[in-house]
């Protein structure tokens, strides 16, 4: 496997209030193959930003190394550097008084990138991005939406291999998200390169990230792919609605491990979240002694929201 990132024992410490010491980082290690959508995820104040500014070589850590293609970012930071580009605040790395055409010539020179092969590339840029008809106008006359696919736009024109994407969908309407979406799995596929992205909607994650870190206090407590986590937690979990029901019933189900029943409309609601299939059947057994009918049934299916949650809950017991 091809490691473009490699974060090794990473430690940093604030000084906070009353020159009380702080741990924003404790010992973080991961590593980023080429080639995929990589999820860095945690609550506000768990060491996210931290992270995200040590790999930019805007923060010095502590203790630990970071390596980008090969490249120390202490050490070799210029061509480590060269290796990534990223968006750290929304659309905030363009300039709102130029146009996108503008932007994007302006980004691409500053990275030494060829005025010959600009001249095909900037105008397939902003034919993907939807931005050929807005290309010479102020940036800060375009919509957000617009604003954000050309914040990502000049990442690409800068040709950097890894790009280091926070909250790519933030502030955005449902079109527009999916759009960008999109574009980044289009980027993955068709040029091999590297999406970092840091996010709080776990429908992206869910959507295009293959692997995740999670970070909670400094500290990471899950680092793995995305489909892997989803199985880990998967229980099933069904929710009958179901007619009225005797006191013995009532009883029976009760008993039930992990059952739960509430009263609805002019029946009855059952919960079940289980991990042995035979509880199921235990339910019907009970149904079934008094033939009540049986409205609905319906199986949850798990999502990332839920599966953060509980990895979130399980670092904090």
């Amino acid at each position: 496997m091809d490691i473009v990132l490699k974060v090794n024992n990473l430690t940093k410490t604030y000084s906070g209030s009353e020159g009380k010491q702080v741990r924003a980082l404790e010992e973080i290690s991961f590593e980023v193959p080429r080639g995929i959508i990589f999820g860095l995820l945690g609550p506000n104040g768990a060491g996210k930003t931290t992270t995200i500014k040590s790999i930019c070589g805007l923060v010095q850590p502590d203790a630990g190394s970071i390596s980008v293609n090969g490249w120390d970012v202490q050490c070799q930071r210029a061509k480590a550097l060269a290796q990534l580009t990223a968006v750290l605040e929304g659309n905030r790395n363009i300039y709102w008084r130029l146009t996108p055409r503008e932007n994007l010539e302006f980004f691409a020179a500053i990275r030494g990138r060829k005025p010959r092969r600009l001249n095909r590339e900037i105008p397939e840029l902003l034919e993907v991005f939807g931005l050929t008809e807005k290309a010479n106008q102020p940036v800060r006359k375009l919509s957000r939406g617009m604003q954000q696919k050309l914040a990502l736009a000049v990442t690409l024109v800068t040709g950097a291999p890894i790009l280091l994407l926070d909250e790519p969908t933030l502030g955005l309407d449902v079109k527009a998200s999916y759009e960008i979406r999109s574009l980044l799995r289009r980027i993955v596929q068709e040029e091999q390169r590297t999406v970092i992205i840091t996010t709080h909607d776990m429908n992206v994650v869910q959507d295009i990230c293959q692997h995740v870190v999670i970070i909670n206090e400094g500290r990471i407590v899950a680092n793995d792919n995305i489909q892997h986590l989803l199985d880990l937690f998967q229980v099933r979990s069904y929710d009958l609605v179901v007619g009225q029901l005797t006191p013995g019933q009532r009883t029976g189900l009760e008993q039930i491990p992990h059952l739960r029943l509430e009263p609805v409309n002019s029946g009855w609601q059952i919960s079940l979240d289980m991990e042995n299939p035979t509880l199921l059947w235990q339910a019907l057994d009970v149904l079934g002694s008094e033939q009540t009918p049986i409205e609905s049934v319906s199986r949850k299916e798990l999502n990332f929201e839920k599966v953060f949650m509980e990895i979130l809950g399980g670092a904090k017991a």
